[in-house]
Order: structure tokens, then C-alpha cells, then sequence
């Protein structure tokens, strides 16, 4: 993934060899909380797995703080996984708590924290 969101971004790249364990991933959203509470642009995301025409981020969101008007770089969904965000287009907004998922509009878009938020970006990049 390009970093089209600007987020202070690490890469654990998994090739789809391994799987994460449901733990595994748990405790790196927490430490990407921990990163984007400390972190001036108040968010911290890490690549979990990066396949041929397939990435999927996990993003942590500090309250208050957003991703700024972007476009993404090919199909994507964004999954709140811990949280709240809200995803908001020139024309409609998505308030997304605890497992709601949605695709990511093509138009440009922003994602605003409501509270510390994790949430799983999956992007077919064009």
C-alpha cells in the first residue's frame, strides 16, 4: 500500500503463509493504540498481510484524531474493530463501532476517531 493515509506506518508483512493468531492480532492493535496516543499525528498503522493485489492495515486512530481528505488506491474496505470512526464523504457520512464493516467509497474521504479506534483497511490496489 502506498501510504495514502499518512499514518506513522511499520510493515509485519505477512507473505499468506502464516496465519495470525486471533491474539496475535489483538495484542498489535493494542500496541498501534499505544503508538497512536504517543504519536504527533495521533496514529499508527502496520501491514498485516501483503499479497500480490491484496494489503490489509491495521490502523489505530487516537480520539479526535482523522485521516484527512484522501482517495484510495483501488476497492477497499475499512472494519472497526474496536471504537468508533466515522467515514465521511463530500455527500454522506458512516458512523462504524465494534465489527461494523464497509466498503471504502471511490470519491474522496476522510476517517475521524470518535474515540481510540482500531480498524482493518483491506485494499485491492489498482
Amino acid at each position: 500500500m502506498n501510504t495514502h493515509h499518512n499514518a506513522e506506518h511499520t510493515s509485519d508483512t505477512r507473505s499468506g503463509d502464516e496465519v495470525d493468531e486471533v491474539t496475535a492480532l489483538s495484542e498489535t492493535g493494542r500496541q498501534l493504540l499505544a503508538e497512536a496516543a504517543s504519536a504527533s499525528s495521533g496514529r499508527a498503522a502496520r501491514t498485516v498481510v501483503a499479497l500480490p493485489g491484496l494489503r490489509v492495515t491495521l490502523l489505530a486512530l487516537a480520539e479526535g484524531r482523522a485521516l484527512d481528505d484522501h482517495r484510495a488506491p483501488g476497492p477497499a474496505t475499512l472494519q472497526c474493530l474496536t471504537g468508533r470512526a466515522t467515514l465521511s464523504t463530500a455527500d454522506r457520512s458512516w458512523t462504524l463501532g465494534d465489527g461494523d464493516l464497509l466498503p471504502i467509497p471511490a470519491e474522496t474521504h476522510r476517517l475521524d476517531a470518535e474515540t481510540d479506534a482500531l480498524v482493518l483497511l483491506t485494499v485491492r490496489p489498482g
